[in-house]
């Protein structure tokens, strides 16, 4: 097989993102939608809140996820079982489905203009893909309402059959299914897990700051990190 290589004076082919804090501003994002499944699930009250609270690193006082919510970069499926241990003698699988649900409904805040970017990145011949640890449902809803699901010539969640991130099975098959040299390829996100995928892929890492990383946790593993993806295309040709 022949892999595709375009425009060497570029350096990628591809760019593969993570959704959330990266094409999506995270704290803008999921704060809100926290804290109202957290009033939801507890029926209000104090010590139910306080205790899911706990479970997913979530700071009730400020509003906003801690930095080391497993939250932020596990799957829905990591999700759903902190907050069943909040909630004893509720089913995992019935708090997994609520939260798909509830978070694929969840308004997206773009962290940058993101139709003009991406299909600037079109027209430059480059293939775009998303890999998120979220549901591939969740992804496509919320790149629906953003108005950009057809940008991505691959969306994958953590339930498409590829693995998760960190991982890099998901990065590896979006590079097999696009004919692409992994090498010619950026994986971009706002976490360490993001990074360590693509590194394990051979791909080129670019760590991005709209999440909720600080750029030091991101350097080692990153091949450059920017305050957003809007700075990608001066990366590209730098």
């Amino acid at each position: 097989m022949t892999l595709i290589r375009k425009d060497m004076a570029r350096k990628v082919d591809a760019i593969l993102f993570d959704k959330d804090g990266t094409l999506f501003d995270f704290h803008a994002t999921w704060s809100d939608w926290a804290a109202g499944i957290i009033r939801d699930l507890s029926g209000g009250e104090a010590a139910t809140m306080a205790r899911i609270a706990s479970e997913i690193g979530f700071d009730l006082a400020v509003g906003r996820f801690r930095p080391e919510s497993p939250m932020i970069a596990g799957t829905n499926r990591e999700g759903a079982e902190c907050v069943a241990r909040a909630l004893p003698g509720r089913d995992v699988d019935e708090i997994e489905h609520l939260l798909m649900l509830s978070a694929a409904e969840a308004a997206p805040a773009p962290a940058v203009p993101l139709a003009a970017l991406l299909g600037g990145f079109m027209a430059d011949g480059l293939t775009l893909g998303v890999m998120t640890n979220d549901t591939e449902y969740g992804a496509r809803r919320h790149l629906q309402h953003a108005g950009i699901e057809t940008c991505f010539a691959f969306i994958a969640g953590f339930d498409s059959g590829h693995g998760a991130k960190p991982q890099p099975g998901p990065l590896l098959a979006f590079a097999r299914q696009m004919n692409l040299a992994p090498e010619r390829v950026a994986m971009v996100g706002d976490s360490t897990h993001d990074l360590r995928a693509g590194r394990a892929a051979g791909m080129q890492t670019v760590g991005v700051l709209t999440g909720t990383s600080l750029a030091d946790e991101l350097w080692p593993h990153a091949d450059a990190v920017l305050p957003d993806i809007g700075h990608l295309p001066g990366w590209m040709t730098a």
